[in-house]
């Protein structure tokens, strides 16, 4: 049965969620901006190459370089305020975009408008925070040079309205280096499967993606294709002798007491609103921008053993049927152009795997783990990690579109987390650099040791068809290859071991 009933949410009812507080701006000139050129920051911290923009290309967001990845590792000290600095950026993007949104068509005659009303008042924003990034960071260490590079944002076009690729136009298919070992999850997706089999783009016309999805906000037509026109394009990884064969499985449940919030205590710790998006929630039920450790050890848990008290989350996969949901006038609701009815996942499946080449070793406890990228379509797709599919079309993985599944088959959301940590750290100042996937022949980066890697499943029953999409930041058009999920661990000492236990001697434990 098709599970499309709206929930009463009180946790949402009954909590306002405060949103970042307005900067109080510094003086200083502004630099003109290209309104028709990619100004987008790659996530190594090198800017790509300048792509003008075609005449007549609708602009369709605000691209501004990741600020995060175009800092030195942040001291401890400093981590907090530069931390609630790059979430404050966030807020800044978010307020931009409705400015642009708002004024789309006045741009659209007067490109002007762009740098006047749009990005010059962003720019001076995003300069004021730089510039406190830098004073925290120089307080305890040595003040990073040339912070104001990463200021700049410009205008850029939708590319799948125009060719039916995704993230940057580039037909990559949004894999992070290294993927080759991630349990045949998104394996062999360097080929954009997301070609309409007809030569027609689904998503032009007279208005190509207005009053479509979210509004003009996304999704469009050529945002999603036909499973059945995808090729397989899974290999599964051979496993080598000594490889750690077995799987431990934890059942969390599907979020069905309807646990949402719009924070990410991983990225925007102490930050309402820090994420801009709904999250579902499994396992923990402590978690928000407030949690501590300390509040996660002791937080209940949805998880049917006990011993794990780890958190689970991802953004929400709604309904594009004009219907609101209860999170329509709230922060990382309908405020954040995320609208529609939330999906109840039908089914959620919570597995650790191990090393194809070897043994692995316990996660240390509160080690966190994000997978894949919220804001790749204008970040590009180095970190992405989307994988959508459909139940009995599995070995057909996309990443940079959503299915349209058959009758009878229902969507399917699959992340495989990174499965090499660096022995030492928990978290880092980009919450990725501490955790890396094992490189094609199945073996960690040197100095990074194997430990149990989650693979998470996330199957909805959802009309077929278009008409569906994740949450995501306002400016990322809810594109699929967005999608990512976040892990905190909190299994106990024991379970741990006995987790480890059970992949190392190749058993199927529960």
């Amino acid at each position: 049965m098709r599970r499309t009933s709206r929930k009463k949410r009180s946790t949402l009812a009954n909590r306002a969620i405060a949103a970042s507080a307005a900067l109080i701006l510094g003086g200083g000139g502004l630099v003109a901006v290209n309104v028709y050129a990619s100004a987008g920051e790659g996530p190594s911290g090198s800017s790509p190459p300048t792509r003008t923009q075609n005449a007549g290309r609708q602009l369709s967001t605000i691209d501004c370089p990741e600020a995060v990845n175009g800092l030195p590792e942040v001291p401890d000290e400093a981590r907090g305020e530069v931390d609630r600095e790059l979430a404050a950026m966030d807020t800044q993007i978010t307020d931009a975009y409705q400015q642009f949104a708002d004024r789309k068509e006045q741009i659209a005659r007067d490109p002007g408008l762009a740098e006047n009303a749009v990005l010059g008042p962003l720019r001076s924003k995003r300069t004021a925070s730089l510039d406190r990034i830098g004073i925290a960071i120089g307080r305890v260490g040595e003040r990073p040079a040339g912070l104001e590079s990463l200021a700049g944002c410009s205008l850029r076009a939708d590319d799948s309205r125009g060719d039916g690729n995704g993230g940057r136009g580039d037909g990559d298919g949004g894999q992070d280096d290294g993927q080759g070992q991630d349990q045949g999850q998104n394996a062999g997706q360097g080929q954009d499967p997301g070609q309409d089999p007809g030569g027609e783009d689904p998503g032009q016309g007279e208005n190509p993606g207005q009053d479509q999805g979210q509004g003009g906000n996304g999704p469009v037509a050529a945002d999603f294709v036909d499973i059945q026109s995808v090729q397989p394009n899974v290999d599964r990884p051979r496993q080598r002798r000594g490889a750690s064969r077995g799987t431990f499985t934890t059942d969390c449940g599907r979020n069905e007491n309807g646990k949402f919030n719009p924070d990410n205590v991983i990225v925007a710790p102490g930050v309402s609103n820090g994420a801009h998006h709904m999250h579902d929630y499994i396992g923990n039920q402590a978690n928000d921008a407030f949690a501590s450790d300390d509040d996660l050890a002791n937080g209940a848990t949805t998880c049917r053993n006990q011993g794990d008290r780890s958190t689970y989350y991802w953004p929400v996969l709604r309904l594009q049927n004009g219907q609101d949901e209860d999170d329509a006038d709230a922060d990382g609701g309908g405020r954040d152009q995320n609208v529609g009815e939330i999906q109840t996942p039908s089914q959620v499946t919570l597995k650790f795997v191990g090393s194809p080449v070897g043994r692995v070793t316990a996660m240390p406890r509160f080690l966190r783990i994000i997978t894949g990228d919220a804001k790749a379509f204008t970040n590009g797709d180095a970190n992405a990690n989307a994988s959508w599919s459909c139940t009995g079309f599995e070995d057909r993985q996309l990443t940079d579109k959503y299915p349209i599944c058959p009758e009878g088959s229902q969507v399917v959301r699959t992340f495989a987390f990174q499965n090499c940590w660096d022995g030492q750290n928990t978290d880092s100042a980009n919450h990725r650099t501490h955790v890396a996937f094992a490189q094609e022949n199945g073996r960690c980066p040197n100095g990074f040791r194997a430990v149990p890697q989650l693979v998470q499943r996330i199957v909805y029953d959802v009309p077929p068809g278009p008409g569906f999409a994740v949450d995501s930041f306002p400016e990322q058009l809810h594109k699929p290859i967005t999608d990512h999920g976040d892990f905190i661990n909190v299994f106990d000492d024991r379970l741990m071991n006995k987790m480890v236990r059970c992949i190392n001697d190749g058993r199927r434990c529960r």
